[in-house]
């Protein structure tokens, strides 16, 4: 076990400005009504009566460079999915239900009306709204083949039509819009990548072999990064580096990076398996494919329509499917592996550090929200290894609890008083990537807090206990995390768990605990496991771990069988636990791994930190 020696911080004043991340409110609603406004004119000079303006960029991401936020400079709305539709008399906002309060808030309702995608999707609204004979724009770039099917659909039903729209109309708008990134791309080290590039090229062209395809576009900048094992820094809190390649079912694959972000020893690297060329250059590239008469598959989850067209134009098969690299990349390799776990020692320790400094400060009544954001934050960065965190803290207080994507603002931070308190975080580091969630009790919880914690937790036991055949799903395990609060007649509404990406996304696909899992679990896929339950304007709760898919060495056993192997060490919360709700299964399950948290990061903690830990970990 590696001993890293971590200095006892000074916490008596955290109120100090995070590296990655800010607290500043993320919108205006006073922007909206002109800068709609203004779309709706340049629309009327193009001869369009309405426009569609998504969330999403070019590659579908998650996080999306600023340049590309169109629909938060157009809404005001900053949530992490959404369309907005202008029409010349109506426009909506149209989100999930996670992002109703949030939508409602941020936006101008009196110009956009906040929809529900559940009771109402983007297709069934245009086709509900858009008038006669009107003509409808999109951004050929910023929606998928499969989504501009549906919307063909839609507006076709509603008897108008479907226009591609390029240069995007509000790039014209929008004065001060930022300059595209530019940070460096970097080679990703062979000892964290376990594998090298062209290896995995070899395993990516034997496959596009066996799907009877010429070419398989790399649109999704994750897949990129994996292929030819490079990193960059073009969006927040995800080490990508924007840009596509076009690998070939036999020969070298092109890579479009922009030239100036390339440094010389990942040029180096990619030049030694193929070409590098501008962005610009891909779509005379898609031409030459077409030309050819190629089958040339795009994935269905991240390929922008745009780039069909010239496949087609020029006599070739755009075929939109499954991109094999997702399935290549969640199953983590051994190198990749290892990096996880030392990755989570480290960021293990960091947490101990600041939840011993939180069950001493929370109590004096002086720390809000942002308080424990900088002083987590500040933590992690101690390591010397810290990259970023994995994604925007979620640090939440009494009812701010009970928003699961909840990002505290200067004007939302709460005082953190007694009752529950919540905090959802994760780190980047070069050989892994880290998630997790616990929620403390400051001063005397309640019985229903407890209750609910201890279902909760019996949940998340169930995942963690789980042995499953080779061949299961993630929606047939999803109701294992449920089943405790069911009997009470209460759930959640998010998925129990996602995939995690080393040192890539924290949200990874396409593994996952859900509904929705119909992806096999595979050893060496990692997973989160992470049940909860809100109590609206009261309180919430999540546990959270990561966890690997492994396999089980079963005496007798008729078939092969999975479980999952814990990589998260951090202590859950003894004041919140209901010993009378636990069986001595779980019961045991807890106290062991509380040893093995004690084991794994008492030698990498001291003084107060390491006292809070020893009485943290001490049998229940």
């Amino acid at each position: 076990m590696p001993q890293i020696q971590l200095a006892e911080p000074d916490m008596t004043d955290s109120k100090t400005a995070c590296r990655f991340q800010s607290f500043s409110e993320p919108s205006d609603p006073s922007h909206v009504a002109p800068r709609v406004a203004a779309l709706r004119a340049a629309l009327a000079k193009q001869g369009l009566d309405g426009f569609i303006v998504p969330r999403a960029d070019e590659h579908q991401g998650e996080y999306v460079p600023a340049h590309m936020a169109r629909l938060a400079w157009l809404t005001g709305f900053t949530g992490s999915a959404g369309h907005a539709v202008v029409l010349a008399d109506k426009a909506a906002l149209i989100v999930d239900g996670r992002y109703t309060i949030q939508s409602a808030a941020q936006t101008d309702t009196s110009v956009m009306t906040p929809t529900k995608m559940e009771e109402t999707p983007l297709d069934k609204w245009v086709e509900a709204n858009l008038p006669a004979g009107a003509k409808l724009g999109y951004d050929p770039w910023l929606h998928t083949v499969d989504g501009v099917a549906k919307l063909e659909k839609a507006v076709s039903a509603a008897g108008g039509m479907l226009v591609p729209v390029t240069p995007n109309p509000i790039d014209a708008l929008w004065s001060d819009r930022p300059a595209p990134p530019t940070a460096p791309v970097k080679a990703h080290p062979a000892a964290y990548a376990g594998e090298s590039a062209a290896s995995k090229l070899a395993r990516i062209q034997q496959e596009l072999v066996k799907a009877k395809v010429d070419a398989l576009v790399l649109s999704d900048p994750h897949a990129l990064a994996w292929t030819f094992n490079i990193r960059g820094g073009d969006v927040e809190h995800t080490p990508l580096p924007l840009g596509y390649a076009i690998v070939p079912r036999e020969g070298r694959p092109t890579v479009f990076l922009a030239p100036e972000k390339i440094t010389n020893e990942a040029g180096d690297a990619i030049g030694a398996l193929g070409e590098i060329a501008p962005p610009q250059a891909l779509e005379q590239q898609l031409k030459a494919l077409g030309a050819a008469g190629a089958k040339v598959r795009l994935d269905s989850s991240t390929a922008a329509s745009a780039l069909a067209t010239p496949i087609r134009d020029a006599g070739g098969t755009p075929e939109a499917g499954t991109d094999p690299i997702a399935l290549m990349k969640a199953r983590k390799n051994a190198a990749e592996l290892a990096g996880s776990r030392r990755a989570h020692l480290r960021d293990g320790a960091a947490i101990v550090r600041f939840l011993s400094w939180l069950a001493r400060e929370a109590p004096k009544g002086g720390l809000t929200e942002i308080d424990a954001v900088a002083a987590l934050e500040a933590e992690r960065l101690k390591t010397g290894e810290l990259r970023d965190v994995s994604f925007t803290t979620i640090a939440g207080a009494g009812p701010n609890a009970a928003l699961p994507h909840y990002r505290v603002t200067e004007s939302s931070n709460r005082r953190i008083e007694p009752g529950i308190f919540l905090v959802d975080s994760g780190g980047q580091y070069e050989d892994g990537t880290t998630d997790i969630t616990r929620t403390m009790a400051v001063g005397e919880p309640s019985a229903e807090m407890r209750d609910r914690y201890t279902r909760v937790l019996k949940g998340h036991l169930a995942i963690s206990r789980a042995v499953f055949p080779k061949g299961t799903s993630g929606a047939q395990l999803d109701a294992f995390a449920r089943a405790p609060l069911w009997q009470a007649g209460l759930d959640f509404d998010h998925g129990t768990g996602h995939g995690v990406g080393s040192y890539l996304s924290v949200h990874e696909g396409p593994q996952r605990l859900s509904k929705l899992g119909t992806t096999p679990l595979e050893p060496g896929m990692i997973l989160s496991n992470e049940p909860g339950y809100y109590k609206e304007g009261a309180y919430g709760i999540r546990i959270e771990n990561l966890i690997v898919v492994e396999e089980r060495q079963i005496p007798g056993a008729e078939r092969t069988m999975y479980g999952f192997e814990t990589v998260t060490w951090c202590p859950y919360e003894r004041a919140l636990i209901d010993l009378s709700l636990l069986d001595e299964g779980e019961l045991a399950w807890i106290n062991a791994y509380h040893a093995q948290v004690w084991s794994n990061l008492a030698p990498l903690v001291e003084g107060e930190a390491k006292a809070w830990l020893e009485q943290a970990c001490l049998p229940l």
